[in-house]
């Protein structure tokens, strides 16, 4: 049934430094914390795929697997560490490939046993090493996946990474719409969702310092990890005052169950925008949706990056030349870790079958690395 990854075609990648290769057309200043991947080919289409770093170490992971049997991105923002979204990189889509070929088929329940399976495996991983790590406890990722298998689209998501559709409306205008949902407590959907799971928990939401936090801690109310705000045994001792709860865990306040949206593909579909939320800190879903549009697709994942780099700058009344010789850590103060994966949809490749190398891409990783499994 499945023919998606086998062999990796020694011929079909290029290598490219992880220092960002321009366009000829392009004058800035070559940032050497942002790796890109201009165009390569899926089973229905191309992408592009870019990554900025902005933390001493890399908190965001991401993938892209393609293949003649269907196309998978997984973008996983992650959060007091890199420990959780390099597990999930490591862990998520090979469970994926375990469930489709044991039940037949994708479908949304095969992508929540992937995500269910990929939380286990993590929280085994925190209790074999919390002992030697207690901080493990307090590391967490989002997680947002997307699936292209047989003409339909399938995507899961924890946290506030997000997935924006650009479609051709009336007047063949672009529209952007959003197929997922913000796990953010920003949201007044989200307080209101924790405080009815939560009703004799009168802090399960805090504004602290201006914002609105989970428990008065952390932002997202879904993720793989973060055990400690899961279960008891991975509580904090008070030497690590940042993770104390203001009374002992009864039950999960975080949860890692997706939000999952199915599509059929449609002609007016052309692209998916996948992103960490470091993109969406600086741009509109719109605003996004017109860049892919209006500029050429080889390099166009980069581009946003550069866009939303642009307007960091300028918040902080710096040239983005400037910005790019800000040094990794530093960076943070200035931007997140971003990854973008730009996805089109060539609709008359949905009807033919056309060769595709089945090749397996891990964002700022220049080689592309052998699969070790099968469909």
């Amino acid at each position: 049934m499945f023919s998606w990854l086998g062999k990796i075609v020694s011929a079909c990648w290029r290598p490219l430094s992880r220092y960002a290769r321009m366009n000829k057309d392009d004058d800035d200043v070559v940032d050497g914390l942002l790796w890109c991947r201009d165009l390569e080919k899926h089973c229905y289409g191309e992408f592009s795929f870019a990554v900025v770093q902005a933390n001493e170490v890399l908190e965001d992971q991401s993938q892209v697997e393609t293949g003649n049997g269907g196309t998978f991105v997984g973008v996983y923002d992650g959060h007091g560490g890199p420990e959780a979204s390099r597990f999930i990189c490591d862990k998520l889509f090979l469970h994926l490939i375990r469930l489709a070929r044991e039940n037949g088929t994708i479908s949304e329940d095969i992508l929540r046993g992937a995500f269910s399976a990929t939380e286990e495996g993590f929280l085994s991983l925190v209790r074999r090493t919390c002992m030697i790590k207690p901080l493990i406890a307090a590391v967490g990722s989002c997680c947002l996946v997307g699936v292209i298998w047989k003409g339909t689209l399938y995507v899961a998501n924890l946290g506030d990474s997000r997935a924006v559709l650009g479609s051709v409306g009336r007047s063949n205008k672009m529209v952007a719409e959003q197929l997922t949902r913000d796990h953010n407590a920003s949201m007044e959907e989200v307080r209101q969702e924790l405080r009815s799971l939560h009703p004799d928990d009168s802090h399960v939401v805090v504004m602290k310092h201006g914002v609105w936090r989970v428990k008065g801690i952390i932002q997202v109310s879904r993720s793989i990890g973060d055990a400690y705000l899961k279960r008891p045994e991975f509580s904090l001792d008070p030497s690590f005052p940042r993770f104390q709860l203001p009374e002992p865990l009864r039950r999960p306040v975080l949860r890692a169950d997706p939000s999952i949206c199915t599509r059929v593909l449609q002609p007016n579909d052309k692209f998916i925008i996948f992103a960490s939320d470091g993109l969406w800190e600086h741009m509109t879903n719109q605003e996004a949706v017109e860049i892919v549009h209006n500029n050429p697709r080889a390099g166009i994942a980069r581009r946003l990056l550069k866009s939303a780099l642009n307007v960091a700058a300028r918040k902080r009344e710096m040239r983005y030349d400037d910005l790019t010789k800000v040094e990794k850590g530093v960076r943070r103060f200035f931007h997140d870790d971003i990854t973008v994966v730009v996805t089109f949809i060539d609709h008359e490749m949905l009807e033919k079958k056309i060769f595709v190398p089945e090749v397996s891409i891990r964002g700022f990783i220049d080689a592309v690395g052998p699969s070790s499994f099968n469909f």
